[in-house]
């Protein structure tokens, strides 16, 4: 017996140490040429890109694994502790792999398989395995890579702290909906932070790692899964001492509700605003630096700017579509029984919203019946009708319809609105009723620029993102037309002209060149008021008076003063440009008016004000003045810093003070005079190009520069009634409205050196307050008319600046051949007398 035993003890020692050197020798086998998991202790994973408006907003994200790193110390305990007792109870007792799972784990699959069950085998793998294995390995189902995790886990848990391999793990982990890690989950399925997320949210987290896409609650073959998951590990939360049991039963009874992340993008309005920013981004630093960095990225963008901007463009672009006729239904569909089946199945059109789609059931003499995809009915009252005439050639103008079955018929897919009451609020609607609907051809854009900063605070690209990515502030080279000619007379302000010099507005002709015709161009309406101050000529937008400016300054110095401002990189040398037959884009026009009215300071347009990466440091900053003091932590009784200003100075600040104060007078009694209505400081300038094929509104408050372009994608005209004063400046009144709404109003800033003397507005002659026609003219020192008397008393509305004047019918303009008594020689330099030049 005893020999027996001790035969025993040697075979079972002699198998031990058999086992034991097989145990060595595979794990010496399989220890061979493993990743390096010493690359873990400086994580730096693919971090999600996200860009903030500028009040902090979140507007865009760019990933491509949506992550946010957290570090350990920033993870609630909560978080952890329901994944340590969904994946790994036993973490902080372990070396790496737990034989004590493995034991359970064994138990489980003998007893599933003896029960004839073919469950996948029970998982025993730790977190620290299953850092190994998101790290340094694949997900390939095999007996060495197991081994192979297991050797590397026992490893890590001698090189790292547990903390570490855990902030590795929380950071890692898929959890399903293209989210990796924790604090995305969060974000993405609660819309939440870490530390607000509950008990129940936390354990489903928890929940997500063994099989995320099993239990996704948004799925209805998934949620039940999800819930009774979720459940489960509340009850090892419980069992394990995280959460007492009361906690439990709360948290175990509470509905798994997924609380998605509202599209603020959206919400605002700012897709083409992001779209331009991303890239930005992609171009400076490269599609890696975006999709992984982490980058934080701070906008210019207003949200509440950019909403105004994206509502007053779309209406504007539909009002002016409506103008010209309704083009037809966007499809057909059969409306007898199951037309509702039938209307739902339809593709979502791409941007519509707010709008429905409707399918037309039948008509009567007073509206048209329609029905919606939800499978309720409703009602298209003629007055809601009488804007769809027949469209005509060339964008002109055909009779109002007189019966719903002019403009529609039973089967015809429409787009519609809810309305209460009448476009006129003449009469009110009952419930059910709808306004028809239609998606313009037309295109336009819209920007609102700081003019001392350059931020572009709103960015509208056309009508809708989702129907054309092409965005039109930037990337449209469009002609400007009159909106240019402010540079052609700025530079004759600083060339020795005044407000109230006289340029005659008469026919002329001017060579081409060597074989071409002689050019011969004329006013929009072939009128001619001889005779005509510099602000008249501005104000009506005189093309002759403009060409003959260009004739005395010759175009070399009008080019410089387009390419200085940014207009244009280079200036063609031929007349025509002055009448805006150049290219440029509403963004490049729309800075070159924010440097008229910041007083002629150079300025750049930007998207972003700073960029920081994933560590908090500033990689980029718009504002590069040099500001010593600025960087201290404590206020300890010191001077504020001052920030010098660096500016370049692009033209004399009184002449550019001159320029705005025209440019109300185009507000006040010139060809933008549809804004005036807004009763606010308001300067800018119309333009339309040849045939009506581009317009525009370029203009500005004291703190605000806003360009507005309205045209065809393909250049084609607008119709021959529409310009920019019918087309782009509505546009621009209704944006200023609500955006100055609550504001008081702010006059215009007015240099020192500058003399406002009483003029008559036609004449640009002296006169008294009596005159009906007076109005405050700017004068730079030693150019005020003889018998002008410089005033100072500025009223708080802005009366010394031209805000406000008595309006009246304009007189007759003087005889030809007349001049402003007492004009000095120097103000008025010598004109060509060639081709009738005044």
């Amino acid at each position: 017996m005893v020999r027996f035993i001790t035969l025993l003890f040697s075979t079972l020692f002699l198998l031990a140490i058999v086992g034991v050197a097989a145990a060595l020798g595979v794990f010496w086998h399989y220890g061979q040429g493993l990743p390096d998991y010493r690359q873990l202790a400086h994580y730096e994973p693919p971090e999600t890109t996200r860009v903030y408006a500028g009040d902090g907003r979140l507007i865009a994200e760019y990933a491509a694994e949506k992550r946010s790193f957290v570090p350990f110390n920033a993870i609630p305990p909560l978080v952890i502790d329901a994944f340590l007792a969904a994946e790994d109870k036993n973490f902080y007792h372990h070396s790496g792999i737990d034989p004590e799972g493995i034991i359970r784990a064994a138990i489980i699959d003998l007893k599933n398989r003896g029960m004839g069950n073919e469950r996948r085998p029970m998982g025993a793998s730790t977190i620290t395995q299953q850092v190994a294995k998101n790290f340094l390995l694949t997900n390939e189902p095999s007996l060495s890579r197991k081994i192979k995790e297991a050797i590397l886990a026992m490893r890590m848990s001698k090189a790292f702290t547990k903390q570490h391999i855990l902030e590795l793990y929380l950071n890692e982990i898929y959890l399903g909906q293209g989210n990796y890690g924790v604090a995305a989950a969060a974000l993405n399925y609660f819309d939440k932070s870490l530390d607000e997320l509950t008990v129940a949210e936390a354990a489903f987290l928890g929940a997500l790692p063994k099989a995320p896409n099993n239990y996704n609650p948004s799925r209805a073959a998934t949620a039940q899964a999800a819930l009774d998951r979720r459940n489960w590990v509340i009850g090892r939360m419980a069992e394990d001492g995280y959460i007492t049991a009361a906690q439990a039963r709360e948290a175990t009874t509470a509905p798994l509700l997924i609380r998605t992340r509202s599209d603020a993008t959206a919400a605002v309005g700012g897709d083409y605003f992001a779209e331009d920013i991303r890239r930005e981004i992609v171009s400076e630093y490269g599609e890696a630096a975006l999709y992984k960095g982490g980058l934080s990225v701070r906008s210019t963008m207003d949200p509440r700017l950019q909403r105004i901007a994206y509502d007053t463009l779309r209406a504007g672009l539909e009002a002016y579509d409506r103008r010209h006729g309704w083009r037809g239904p966007w499809g057909h569909l059969d409306p007898g029984p199951g037309w509702a089946l039938r209307l739902a199945a339809l593709p979502a059109r791409p941007g519509v919203a707010p709008w429905q789609s409707a399918v037309v059931l039948s008509l009567s003499a007073a509206s048209a019946e329609i029905g919606l995809a939800n499978g309720a009915t409703g009602r298209i009252p003629m007055t809601e009708l009488r804007w769809a005439r027949q469209p005509l050639p060339e964008q002109r103008v055909a009779a109002m319809p007189r019966h719903p079955s002019e403009v529609l018929a039973p089967g015809d897919l429409i787009f519609v609105q809810a309305v209460t009451q009448s476009e006129d609020g003449k009469e009110k609607y009952g419930p059910e009723t709808y306004g028809l609907r239609q998606v313009p051809k037309v295109e336009g854009a819209l920007v609102a620029i700081d003019p001392h900063t350059g931020r572009v605070l709103a960015m509208q690209g056309g009508f809708s993102y989702a129907r054309s990515q092409f965005n039109r502030v930037t990337q449209a080279e469009r002609q400007p037309g009159s909106s240019f000619k402010p540079f052609v007379y700025m530079a004759a302000l600083d060339s020795g002209y005044t407000p109230s010099s006289l340029v005659l507005d008469e026919p002329i002709e001017l060579d081409q060149g060597p074989g071409l015709p002689k050019w011969r161009p004329v006013n929009d309406h072939k009128d001619f008021l001889g005779p005509a101050t510099l602000r008249v000529g501005l104000e009506k937008s005189r093309n002759l008076m403009t060409v003959r400016l260009a004739a005395s300054l010759g175009m070399a110095k009008i080019a410089s003063y387009a390419e200085r401002f940014g207009i244009v990189d280079k200036l063609p040398l031929e007349y025509s440009m002055v009448l805006g037959a150049c290219d440029t884009t509403p963004l490049r026009l729309t800075s070159a008016y924010a440097e008229i009215v910041n007083g002629g300071k150079k300025l750049t347009p930007t998207l972003i004000d700073r960029i920081q990466d994933r560590t908090g440091k500033t990689i980029y900053r718009h504002d590069q003045r040099p500001c010593e003091g600025c960087e201290n932590t404590f206020y300890t009784n010191q001077d504020m810093p001052e920030v010098p200003d660096t500016r370049q100075q692009l033209v004399d600040p009184m002449t550019a003070y001159q320029m705005v104060h025209i440019l109300e007078g185009v507000v006040q009694r010139g060809t933008g005079r549809i804004i005036s209505v807004l009763k606010r400081p308001l300067a800018g300038k119309t333009g339309t190009s040849n045939e009506s094929k581009d317009t525009w509104f370029v203009g500005f408050s004291p703190n605000l520069a806003v360009g507005v372009f309205v045209g065809f994608d393909e250049p084609a005209t607008l119709g021959e009634h529409e310009f920019g004063a019918t087309a782009a400046a509505p546009i621009f009144r209704d944006f200023m409205k609500e955006a100055l709404d609550g504001k008081p109003p702010i006059p215009f800033r007015v240099p020192p050196d500058i003399r406002l003397v009483r003029v008559d507005a036609r004449t640009g002659r002296p006169t008294d307050s009596a005159d009906p026609q007076a109005i405050y003219e700017a004068f730079k020192p030693g150019t005020v008319p003889t018998g002008g008397e410089a005033v100072n008393d500025f009223d708080a509305n802005g009366g010394a600046l031209g805000f406000g004047p008595p309006q009246g019918a304009p007189a007759a303009p003087p005889a030809a051949g007349a001049a402003a008594p007492g004009q000095p020689a120097p103000q008025q330099p010598a004109l060509p007398q060639a081709g009738g030049i005044y």
